[in-house]
């Protein structure tokens, strides 16, 4: 599943918009997940995760111009992935508005 949002601000700004969601959201529903990891790398934020039973892991790379979220979704997700990718969607656009 990818997704590219534009941001329409530098890199450094994108990075700390992200990272604030990625707190938030670490604090709103960490505790549905085990093995959370991410880093940044770069500008390519790596992150891992297992949530009932499912992995997910992915990564979110900011370009000058755009967002882009890249992640794998475990076979069991598929028949949801058209939700998925459209509440991802919308949240970035939120992020980024």
């Amino acid at each position: 599943m990818r997704i590219e949002v534009p941001h329409k601000t530098t890199r450094a700004k994108a990075r700390k918009i992200v990272e604030q969601k990625l707190t938030t959201l670490l604090s709103q529903f960490g505790h549905h997940a085990d093995d959370m990891k991410h880093e940044w790398q770069g500008d390519t934020l790596q992150f891992a995760f297992k949530a009932k039973g499912f992995t997910g892991k992915g990564t979110v790379e900011i370009t000058d111009k755009d967002v882009i979220i890249d992640g794998k979704l475990p076979l069991l997700a598929k028949p949801f992935e058209g939700r998925i990718k459209s509440t991802v969607e919308k949240e970035a656009e939120q992020m980024f508005a």
